[in-house]
């Protein structure tokens, strides 16, 4: 044995060096015999793996691996530490190519080592292996906690080309450990230069396309990944366009006339190629005319004829030319004239005139941007009829493309407009596949849009409550939702904790079907096993103006596999639930929780959604900038919720009271512009100051907010006002002016409030608070209507003095169909500070009997004329009456 005193261990205590050291104890063969494993004496340990740089991904340990030959020992050292021996694991074996003895030693470095080592470099260490002859060290080993920020420090951005010209895309990558790897998509699938020679991806991760294709058109996104995790940046939508390109002349053609002067003219059209996906429409003229002459024939009766008669024939035909040709230009004006006149609903206020004169295009109202002039705006998606020109757009999934209309160039007429393939008539065709349903089903699969709607990241709706046995209201505030419990509907000694949940994503329109959109929020209520004694009434705001020829509305419900239901049309009885359409709310009578959703389906373009506007601004980084956004989302106090909560984030202000816009499904665009802006205080961003949605991004929005912004610049800190107007108007459609009037400076001017009610914050009533009809006059008329008597006041006349004698067979299997009407009569009238609707029935009721009963001492009758008289308003006296359960029938008064 062979003893070599090592740093690490305690035990050498005769030295007088202070530190830690341990004892290496080396065994030997004896003299004149092998060692078991032969090994290479006489040289230094040689290492045949050191250990590698390593990341620490979460809290998973790392693991280092030294192997050397020969080596008698081998330790790590670890920030010029030595790590204990018990930390270490070795092994010693043959290698089956030398024969040699190799010794192996692993350790294990943890998350808490390395973020409890506080040095001036990274987490290190290395190995060191003995042998007779001596010691040898491998390379050092870094070891480090692996990240990736989810920020991108540059995201690409979308971009305009023309054909055969380069893209380039820049992408800076959100920092991280170890270092991101950079890829590209494009539509969700990866591109590479390796399978594409047009690409090229840089060290600096920028993409390139050398020479711009049609099919180079897309959505591209930036991926970021490392040992942690992948990020994706932002999408960049990029369009390559084709510029028009006119065709060769036509020949010639003849002479118009036979005999005398007339005109020949020549044409070319601007297909060579035809402008694409906004490309510019070709300059110039294309229709080009000189004058032409044609000599009159000789004719025998010519010779008799004098030659000063002769001249007058010629003078006569020429200025008969001249007549014809000053009519021809007056009507070719006047129906110009007519044609602008009949398309004014589009607000077309631009006449081309190069056609007429050969001159540019001339700008008849300076109100309107520049590039409205060039051509009118289609927002996908367009209806093919030729398939060369489907699969030409087939790269351009759901972006909008600009398309010239060579005819209305040819004109003189140039306007702005939807493209739209509209049926005749004023009713859907039964193939809607090219119209309506088309542009429904392309938005509910999230189209590309410049504004487009807010992000859908909001936090979850939901309220709670605890309800037993004397009932209740839950409120989600501020969004037109609640629930009410009513009294009875628990068993007594018992109580359930109740919820209320208002699905915030677009998941729910994705699986809807046709043309159907969301009227209102969904709406999920709980918990499952929730066993009721009578049905809570539920009430749900929706934007649909009512119309029984013009919508087809439905209440689903959603199964446990994620799709929808119909539980009923609201147009059509049904013995399972109860649905009462009002102007604005949709009141439920439910006896199953889970989740439910007010679905319209159009049936004529007459059908109307209501849209709420509103426009809110903010002082930008720069003092001198100022940002008005101009709002469009479905008229519900929900939807309007996604505004508030946007505009609360990002310190916005509210300038005017919200207004409500009725929006047609004629499948017409909705145009927002901004007028009357000062224009020697204040400056506009060019071309901006119209802005479009498309029909389908504003009709399917559901609930999802859409939004538009105008950035202005003023000229001088001097100027402290802003005084504008904002256009919200649907072409062939309603209009509505938003008045701006603000003070730039923060806090010179009050904000308008978002919300003018004042309970606002309530969620949850228990008890008699909850309720507008006290529980002992409710108990009374419960046991006057429920039983039916030989004058016919019973429960069906207290529906229909209420207004809700429709499905009658929904109350007449309710244990009692009294307290159920008045649930209902409850929460339509939750908002309404007075019992004023419901002691007018009851009176009507009570003058009916008068009028119809016999004057008999000896009969019985409820006494209505107290219920009426006070009662409803808390003076009636309740010992009157016997508690009961308001939903038992076994009550009778």
């Amino acid at each position: 044995l062979s003893a070599n005193c090592c740093e690490g261990s305690r035990s050498a205590r005769t030295r007088r060096r202070r530190g830690n050291y341990f004892c290496c104890v080396f065994a030997g063969a004896p003299a004149g015999q092998a060692d078991t494993l032969p090994s290479a004496q006489g040289t230094l340990p040689h290492f045949i793996q050191e250990p590698e740089d390593a990341y620490i991904v979460k809290s998973n340990p790392i693991k280092l691996r030294c192997r050397a030959t020969p080596a008698l020992q081998i330790f790590f050292k670890c920030n010029g530490e030595w790590v204990h021996q018990n930390e270490h694991t070795s092994q010693e074996y043959k290698d089956l190519n030398t024969g040699l003895k190799v010794r192996e030693v692993m350790i294990n470095v943890s998350r808490q080592q390395v973020e409890d080592f506080h040095g001036p470099e990274d987490y290190w260490c290395l190995c060191v292996a003995w042998s007779h002859l001596g010691t040898s060290k491998s390379r050092k080993a870094t070891v480090r906690i692996a990240y990736l920020r989810k920020n991108f420090e540059q995201d690409p951005q979308g971009k305009e080309v023309p054909i055969n010209g380069m893209i380039v895309l820049h992408c800076r990558p959100p920092e991280g450990v170890p270092a991101a790897e950079v890829e590209w998509q494009k539509n969700d699938e990866l591109v590479s230069s390796l399978t594409d020679d047009q690409l090229d991806t840089r060290a600096d991760y920028s993409l390139i396309i050398n020479e711009a294709r049609l099919s180079d058109s897309g959505n591209y996104t930036c991926l970021a990944s490392n040992v942690v995790a992948k990020r994706r940046s932002a999408t960049a939508p990029v369009i390559v366009y084709v510029n028009g390109g006119w065709s060769l002349w036509t020949e010639w053609s003849a002479c118009n006339v036979p005999c005398g002067r007339g005109i020949q003219k020549r044409s070319r059209t601007c297909t060579n190629p035809a402008p694409l996906n906004g490309g510019a429409f070709c300059e110039g003229m294309s229709v080009q005319k000189i004058t032409c002459n044609s000599l009159c024939p000789d004719r025998k009766l010519l010779h008799d004829v004098k030659p000063q008669n002769i001249e007058s024939s010629i003078d006569v035909a020429l200025y008969s030319g001249l007549g014809a040709g000053i009519v021809a230009v007056v009507i070719l004006v006047v129906a110009v004239m007519l044609y602008r006149k009949s398309h004014s609903d589009y607000g077309v206020d631009v006449i081309d005139s190069s056609a007429l004169t050969g001159g540019n295009p001339l700008l008849l109202n300076s109100s309107m941007p520049p590039d409205m002039t060039v051509g009118r705006t289609y927002s996908t998606p367009l209806c093919f009829h030729d398939g060369a020109d489907k699969e030409l757009f087939d790269p351009l999934p759901d972006i909008k493309v600009k398309v010239q209309s060579s005819f209305m160039v040819s004109l003189g007429v140039a306007e702005r407009a939807e493209f739209h393939a509209k049926a005749p008539g004023e009713s859907y065709p039964q193939d809607l596949s090219c119209d309506f349903c088309s542009t429904v089903d392309k938005r509910k699969k999230g189209p590309l849009t410049l504004n487009g709607p807010l992000s859908g990241s909001r936090e979850q709706l939901r309220t709670s409550g605890v309800f037993g046995h004397v009932g209740g209201r839950l409120v989600v505030p501020n969004t037109g939702v609640s629930l009410l419990v009513p009294h009875g509907a628990v068993a007594e000694n018992m109580s359930w904790e109740m919820c209320m949940v208002i699905n915030q994503g677009e998941a729910s329109a994705q699986t809807l079907e046709g043309c159907e959109i969301l009227l209102g929020p969904e709406v999920t209520y709980g918990p499952s096993g929730l066993d009721l004694f009578c049905p809570v009434a539920m009430t749900v705001a929706h934007c649909a103006e009512v119309d029984a020829e013009n919508w087809n509305i439905q209440l689903k419900r959603k199964t446990q596999d994620g799709k929808w239901e119909e539980v009923m049309s609201v147009e059509e009885e049904s013995a399972s639930c109860y649905c009462l359409m009002d102007s604005s709310s949709c009141h439920l009578l439910l006896d199953q929780p889970g989740s439910y959703a007010l679905v319209g389906e159009p049936l004529t373009q007459a059908a109307v959604k209501r849209l709420k506007l509103a426009v809110f601004g903010s002082v930008e980084a720069s003092a001198l900038n100022y940002s008005l956004r101009v709002y469009c989302v479905d008229d519900t106090p929900h939807a309007f919720q996604g505004v508030v909560a946007a505009e609360t984030s990002r310190g916005g202000q509210l300038l005017e009271e919200p207004k409500t816009l009725p929006f047609r499904a004629n499948t017409f665009s909705l145009q927002v512009s901004i007028q009357d802006v000062p224009q020697f205080l204040w400056s506009i961003k060019p071309f901006t100051t119209c802005q479009e949605f498309s029909f389908p991004q504003v009709w399917c929005s559901n609930q999802q907010p859409l939004h538009c912004a105008f950035q202005l610049e003023r000229y001088s800190p001097a100027a402290a006002q802003l005084s504008c107007k904002i256009s919200v108007r649907q072409v062939k459609g309603h209009e509505q002016i938003l008045q701006v009037y603000t003070a730039v400076a923060e806090g010179e001017k009050e904000p308008v409030p978002f919300f003018m009610q004042t309970d606002c914050t309530v969620t949850s009533q228990t008890g008699p608070k909850a309720f507008k009809i006290p529980l002992s006059i409710r108990q009374r008329i419960c046991a006057t209507f429920d039983t039916a008597n030989a004058k016919g006041k019973d429960w069906q006349l207290l529906a229909q003095k209420l207004h809700l004698d429709r499905n009658l067979g929904y109350f007449a299997k309710q244990r009692s169909p009294s307290a159920v009407i008045l649930s209902l009569w409850e929460a339509r009238h939750q908002d309404s500070a007075d019992l004023d609707s419901l002691a007018s029935a009851l009176e009507e009721i009570g003058k009916i009997h008068s009028k119809s009963s016999p004057k008999d001492p000896e009969e019985a009758e409820p006494d209505l004329n107290h219920i009426e008289a006070g009662g409803l308003y808390g003076t009636a006296n309740p010992a009157a009456v016997p508690e009961g359960e308001d939903c038992a029938p076994e009550y009778t008064g």
